[in-house]
């Protein structure tokens, strides 16, 4: 006969604690959940901008939101008949930054669906230290390849904004005689590789920074909002 441990107050409430813990995790247990805590990482936006960005349809982003935002991650605000999303405090970026890594490290599936889904580009990176050093000596373009909105809320002070869908007609704006180093939203975010293979094939000298504007973010380095001055 198995023993049985009584049931106390003591051992209910831990279990209470516990359970409470749970309720996080299984907020996070969605790669579509982790993927709109990743573009809120950008900056706010309405259910309609994040279910667009998801390639989710709108009922499906927003029963996804709101399991995120029961579990305390996001939080929100209303303009009128919209509702806008944004991430309900730094550590919630932080855990999302922090999963990635420890997943990567501790499953053997991430290694190669991340080489899948990024590919490899070939060409040089750069840290953000480097980069910091590269702009202090103005001899570096340094060019935001997410959508505009992501660049509005958030970027590389000096960085130009230029979409990756719209390089291939813009390209002629660049300089071909200067570094550009590229980046986007993080680590794991193809438009930068995609933009730095557009640009290579197109003569220009790419770098890619080795992660994107949620490490930068969370570096607490400095971020400038709106457009250029």
């Amino acid at each position: 006969m198995e023993d049985v441990v009584p049931e106390t107050v003591t051992t209910r409430s831990k279990a209470q604690l516990y359970d409470a813990f749970a309720a996080s995790g299984k907020a996070l247990a969605s790669g579509r959940r982790l993927e709109l805590l990743d573009l809120l990482a950008q900056g706010e936006r309405p259910v309609d901008a994040l279910a667009k960005a998801a390639g989710l349809n709108l009922t499906t982003a927003s029963a996804h939101l709101q399991t995120l935002k029961q579990a305390g991650f996001v939080a929100t605000r209303r303009d009128g008949v919209r509702i806008h999303y944004r991430l309900a405090g730094d550590d919630v970026a932080q855990l999302f930054a922090l999963l990635r890594k420890v997943a990567e490290r501790h499953q053997a599936a991430v290694p190669a669906a991340r080489d899948a889904y990024l590919g490899d580009d070939g060409t040089p990176e750069v840290t953000r230290e480097e980069l910091l050093a590269r702009v202090a000596a103005g001899d570096v373009v340094v060019l935001d390849v997410r959508p505009v909105e992501e660049y509005l809320a958030g970027h590389i002070p000096g960085a130009l904004s230029l979409p990756v869908d719209e390089l291939a007609g813009r390209i002629e704006e660049l300089p071909e005689d200067t570094d550009i180093v590229v980046y986007c939203r993080g680590e794991y975010c193809v438009l930068a590789r995609d933009a730095v293979r557009l640009l290579t094939e197109r003569g220009r000298r790419a770098i890619r920074l080795d992660d994107g504007m949620l490490e930068w973010r969370l570096a607490e380095l400095p971020v400038d909002t709106g457009g250029p001055a």
